[in-house]
């Protein structure tokens, strides 16, 4: 069996109103994922119940690329656009993924 990968779960809580642009922010960071060796899956999604809250799930090679990701101009860049509209965020511990399905999302 291959070594685990690495999962990331958050829940970003954009400021009151601001749910759409901060949901757009990270869509156009999902795009930019495509190209991103390592990244295996990287889903966007939002609540009915919470119209201003985010959540980000992620699987990864390894934690390293995760966080190489993170120091990539393009993301810095996407990351400076989304801190201003981030209210909070609620993050679950990072996962070790064992197995299941991740396909693409047009």
């Amino acid at each position: 069996m291959a070594a685990p990968y690495h999962g990331v779960n958050g829940k970003l809580l954009a400021q009151p109103g601001q749910g759409q642009a901060l949901l757009d922010i990270l869509l156009e960071a999902a795009r930019g994922m495509e190209a991103v060796d390592g990244c295996l899956c990287y889903i966007v999604g939002t609540s009915d119940q919470e119209p201003d809250a985010v959540h980000v799930y992620e699987v990864w090679t390894d934690e390293a690329s995760h966080r190489a990701s993170l120091d990539m101009p393009v993301f810095q860049t996407l990351i400076q656009k989304a801190r201003p509209l981030i209210a909070g965020m609620e993050n679950q511990p990072d996962l070790r993924i064992h197995g299941g399905k991740a396909g693409a999302l047009k």
